[in-house]
């Protein structure tokens, strides 16, 4: 059974540089809400942006946000302010659903 239903996997496909990744888009005029998952393991390497919120949906993700390292699992939320540095490991399995208080932090995949 995938993670999502049909209306999200019909939403246009983000352009994320990580590998193992499939996101879905969600366009609005001030903000974007991404439904990802991950197939393999991945490393996100620290960088910083506008407000994410994100809640994890299947699997496990360990986040290292402003130093303090946390594993976030199915049911989880995760909050990030503007401008605090993060890193982390996403597990095989993984599937979530983001909001980016930033209109154009992702494009759509080309």
């Amino acid at each position: 059974m995938a993670t999502f239903p049909e209306p999200i996997l019909n939403l246009p496909e983000a352009d994320i540089p990580l590998k193992g990744i499939k996101a879905y888009l969600s366009q609005s005029e001030k903000h974007q809400i991404i439904f990802m998952e991950f197939n393999e393991d991945v490393e996100l390497p620290e960088h910083s942006h506008e407000f994410q919120w994100g809640i994890v949906l299947e699997g496990k993700i360990d986040l290292t946000i402003d130093g303090v390292k946390k594993t976030f699992v199915k049911g989880d939320r995760y909050f990030i302010l503007e401008g605090v540095k993060h890193s982390g490991k996403i597990y095989a399995g993984y599937a979530d659903m983001t909001y980016f208080d930033q209109k154009s932090r992702y494009k759509i995949k080309e």
